[in-house]
């Protein structure tokens, strides 16, 4: 009991201390655990196979598939949006979101899908992660009190009092206190909580591909030569494919997109063709977007009969989308491409890619044809798979900036878009009915996610954050501990016999603090295992009500919020935010106090004694 106490102090004093990163404190822990004979080889690891620590890496994938398909650079705006460039307001948007949804889903999955949505939402609207990610992780754990099924505590107290030969509480009966913690939680954020939050930067801040866009235009004068025509029917382009006109030897124009919109019996296509093939059929009424000076283009459209259409579109729709997009490119002394001559809206041999524009010295280069010199720097356009494997091509090639990242800040939707979101609804589904285990369920959407290309199987691991991962997993064994030394047991008995001699209150106090004293070290779920059947004998024995005290050991188990590993929701976005352990600390306590408050005067009104 003594060696556990020691561990355990060991452990608090370096995550506060932040020498070393928080993982390998956890598996510091847990490897001491087993060294000193606390625990078993099993018992030790078996935090790895915990179906909450399989949900949340599997979550993670899931919220990387949203935003791989769009949905979180198009919420992260939209929520900006209704912000209008108030931080506060995108605070309090943010916490109130992820309390709501935490009502419908898990927390941690709550988390997992609004995680990636809010990072890009700082950075669009000029704050840091670090400023809003706590108090999504807060709002998420006050937020699933709201439901039966909003966090694993809820369950456990409501199956407590069933197989005691109780009514369990309602699927909304933890509303009635959840309501008013959220609107706690969403008033001290406001006025309080935002002024202790840390401002840190953070190692992957995203590409914004609108700036770059505006920037790419402006340096390279990519939308001064872009022209969108239409065939008509007595052009002679109609029903030929594109290599047999040699537009680019003839003209000096290229075909950079294509929309087919021919109609059918009953239906109207719309269709883009985002890289034109030398083999791709020209069909009646198809727009192309071609690239060329103004006199190539009068040429061209006086010789194969043309439409000119005015351009009403933002450059940003008619160039990228989540399959295609852009990207900087410059060639390297060493590179083969130095000496070679190439013609601007032409692809590069073997790759697919296409020049869009060209500098040199910082100036734009105009001319049809430009011989590469070392240094010259490029827009290409192009599948985004293509433009991330360009450098293994062609070899002494520089890629600015980071393609798959400029990817996830595109805000258009395609049909894989609806089939994460999809993945997301049937998870929903799955936790609220209980049709399966939480874990399982959350397997199955990720592989739907990765199955269906949402996250190419590939990348699909490296959307997972392990360090929040393998953190919880390593301090699971610590609860574990904890419960078979008996220490746990011996401190929530004391402190409850102690207390319950004095008023019912001082009793419901009690076993708040040690409730949320317990879920500091170990998860919310083994805290409220832990807790209930104590609860239950020392508030029978008093011959009160047990309703109330067990709510409170949802309550406090569900909100603790002073340590990274207090819930898996905290850890999850440690990383992201680029938090130190003390951050959770500093910005919780006076949270903690509020709560604690609130749920001793509301508690006994809403369930009496």
């Amino acid at each position: 009991m003594y060696l556990l106490l020691a561990i355990l102090a060991i452990t608090i004093v370096l995550f506060v201390w932040d020498k070393y990163p928080p993982d390998v404190v956890a598996l510091m822990s847990m490897l001491a655990l087993f060294l000193f004979g606390i625990l078993d080889l099993s018992e030790t690891l078996s935090g790895f196979s915990n179906p909450t620590v399989i949900m949340i890496a599997a979550l993670f994938i899931i919220g990387e598939g949203l935003s791989r398909t769009g949905w979180t650079a198009l919420a992260g705006r939209k929520f900006v949006k209704l912000a209008k460039k108030s931080n506060n307001k995108l605070l309090i948007l943010i916490t109130l979101g992820s309390g709501l949804l935490s009502g419908v889903v898990s927390n941690t999955g709550a988390v997992a899908a609004l995680m990636p949505m809010t990072v890009s939402a700082a950075w669009t609207a000029g704050t840091l992660p670090s400023k809003l990610l706590i108090p999504m992780a807060y709002g998420s754990n006050t937020g699933g009190l709201l439901t039966l099924t909003g966090t694993p505590p809820n369950i456990i107290v409501s199956d407590t009092l069933i197989q005691n030969g109780m009514d369990g509480f309602s699927f909304f009966e933890f509303s009635l206190i959840g309501i008013p913690l959220l609107i706690i939680t969403l008033l001290y954020f406001r006025y309080i909580g935002q002024k202790l939050l840390p401002a840190r930067e953070s190692k992957d801040r995203p590409i914004n591909i609108d700036s770059e866009m505006h920037k790419w235009i402006e340096d390279y004068s990519i939308g001064h030569n872009l022209y969108r025509l239409r065939i008509r029917s007595m052009s002679p382009l109609l029903n030929t494919r594109i290599a047999e006109w040699n537009l680019e030897e003839k003209y000096g124009v290229s075909i950079v997109r294509l929309r087919r919109r021919h109609s059918k019996p009953f239906k109207r296509q719309s269709k883009f063709v985002e890289i034109p093939l030398q083999g791709t059929k020209l069909l009646y009424h198809d727009i192309i977007i071609v690239k060329g000076s103004t006199e190539a283009v009068d040429k061209l459209i006086l010789d194969f009969n043309l439409v000119i259409i005015p351009n009403d579109k933002e450059l940003k729709e008619e160039l990228i989308n989540l399959e295609v997009g852009m990207a900087q490119m410059v060639v390297t002394p060493s590179s083969r491409l130095v000496g070679q001559t190439v013609a601007m809206g032409t692809y590069l041999e073997q790759t697919g890619i296409q020049l869009l524009g060209a500098s040199r010295g910082n100036k734009p280069l105009t001319e049809s044809k430009i011989k590469i010199h070392a240094g010259d720097s490029f827009v290409v356009r192009g599948p985004w798979k293509k433009i991330d494997n360009l450098k293994s091509i062609h070899e002494n090639l520089v890629i600015v900036g980071s393609p798959e990242a400029m990817s996830k800040d595109v805000d258009m939707l395609s049909y894989r878009s609806f089939i994460a979101m999809g993945a997301l609804l049937m998870l929903i589904l799955l936790l609220v009915f209980d049709v399966m285990p939480g874990s399982v369920a959350a397997l199955i959407c990720a592989g739907i996610v990765m199955l269906t290309g949402c996250v190419p199987i590939a990348k699909a691991y490296s959307g997972i954050s392990w360090t929040s991962v393998i953190m919880i997993a390593a301090m699971i064994p610590m609860g574990l501990a904890l419960q078979k030394t008996g220490l746990a047991q011996i401190a929530a008995n004391g402190l409850v016999n102690s207390l319950g001699a004095i008023h019912p209150t001082a009793l419901l106090a009690g076993i708040f603090l040690v409730t949320s004293l317990f879920s500091q070290a170990i998860s919310n779920s083994a805290t409220a295992i832990l807790m209930a059947p104590i609860t239950l004998y020392a508030s029978g024995k008093l011959g009160l009500s047990v309703e109330p005290f067990l709510m409170v050991v949802a309550v406090s188990a569900s909100t603790a919020c002073l340590t990274p590993v207090a819930t898996p929701t905290n850890a999850m976005v440690m990383t992201a935010g680029n938090y130190k352990f003390a951050d959770y600390f500093k910005v919780g306590a006076p949270l903690l106090l509020l709560l604690f408050i609130t749920t001793i005067i509301l508690v006994p009104l809403i369930w009496p004694y």
